[in-house]
């Protein structure tokens, strides 16, 4: 019976689902684009009503989060929500609250829990996936945006644009623990896989902040694109040894080597990258370019890019499933 209930199982997801997928958040068509990451062939384009921007996949793959907002700033609405997209069947099955102007968040890794930056609220909520509900409201950083989770669940940093702050979040006891300076407008987060560093992109100091997580300090600050790249999304090598991170001002990746807080290679993509994504493997880096409607894929062995993918108008963010 049991092989039987494994084989009705795999018949039931898709073939293009058990492959690596990219999804990629449309903020100007308000749109979701769903590419099958191996042959490059786009899918599906699921429509999402509101503006689409944060955008991330659930541990097991089946499921993407994606924070949508309204057109009213600072009037929290029903259709400012964190939209939940089942893969196999490629629709929205499920909204949860995300405050007022959601932007970005992140789920815990064993997909229990979402937190999300609150931009015109000043806070950040943390919500029960399984119940829908939402367990704490912190108040943060003032025009908080980026979000991330250390890969054990312990601590959320979230980055807030006008206070030049990062509040730590302490997932035990959900109250804010810490919080530290940047450098100015910080707006993407993401921590190495060990969990030891955590890199912080500061859009108009055009820098990338270094911070130890066992002291919630900053160790390092290096420069993009001399001051004028206007960083945003960031992503870490498997591995740590690289740090990757799109110049939404200077359509470039910057090749980051952390342990020597350098620059050590430059990749002209799309225009106006900003959400960044590796593919499980670490071999391929992806970005949403803003201006150029498309999606670079670049190959991070020879740091060249290989090809490019035509998506929704605007696109802001990209998630790769694993």
């Amino acid at each position: 019976m049991k092989r039987y209930a494994l084989l009705a199982a795999l018949l039931a997801f898709p073939a293009s689902a058990q492959r690596p997928l990219l999804f990629v958040s449309n903020e100007g068509s308000r749109n979701v684009t769903m590419v099958d990451a191996t042959t490059r062939n786009v899918l599906a384009t699921i429509p999402v009503g509101e503006r689409p921007r944060g955008i991330q996949a659930s541990p097991d793959g089946r499921r993407v989060y994606v924070a949508l907002s309204d057109d009213r700033p600072n009037v929290q609405s029903g259709r400012d929500a964190i939209a939940v997209i089942d893969v196999a069947t490629r629709r929205v099955v499920a909204r949860y609250a995300g405050g007022t102007d959601p932007e970005q968040f992140a789920v815990s890794p064993d997909g229990s829990r979402l937190y999300v930056s609150n931009e015109d609220a000043g806070t950040a909520s943390a919500t029960n996936l399984r119940t829908g509900r939402t367990i704490a409201t912190l108040v943060v950083g003032i025009e908080p945006e980026g979000v991330g989770m250390s890969p054990e669940g312990r601590w959320v940093y979230v980055t807030a644009e006008t206070s030049n702050t990062v509040s730590v979040i302490d997932t035990r006891t959900n109250r804010v623990a810490a919080s530290f300076l940047v450098d100015v407008r910080p707006r993407a987060v993401a921590f190495s896989r060990d969990g030891r560093r955590a890199y912080v992109t500061n859009e108009i100091s055009g820098t990338l902040s270094i911070i130890d997580v066992a002291r919630h300090e900053v160790i390092g600050t290096v420069e993009m694109e001399r001051g004028e790249g206007k960083p945003v999304g960031v992503a870490v090598s498997a591995d740590g040894s690289r740090v990757y991170v799109a110049n939404g001002g200077a359509s470039t990746v910057s090749v980051v080597d952390p342990g020597a807080q350098r620059v050590v290679a430059r990749i002209r993509v799309g225009r106006r990258p900003w959400g960044i994504s590796l593919s499980a493997d670490g071999r391929w880096l992806y970005t949403a370019n803003g201006l150029s409607n498309d999606v670079s894929i670049a190959d991070t062995r020879t740091l060249r890019v290989v090809g490019s993918i035509r998506v929704g108008q605007r696109p802001w963010g990209v998630a790769v499933t694993r």
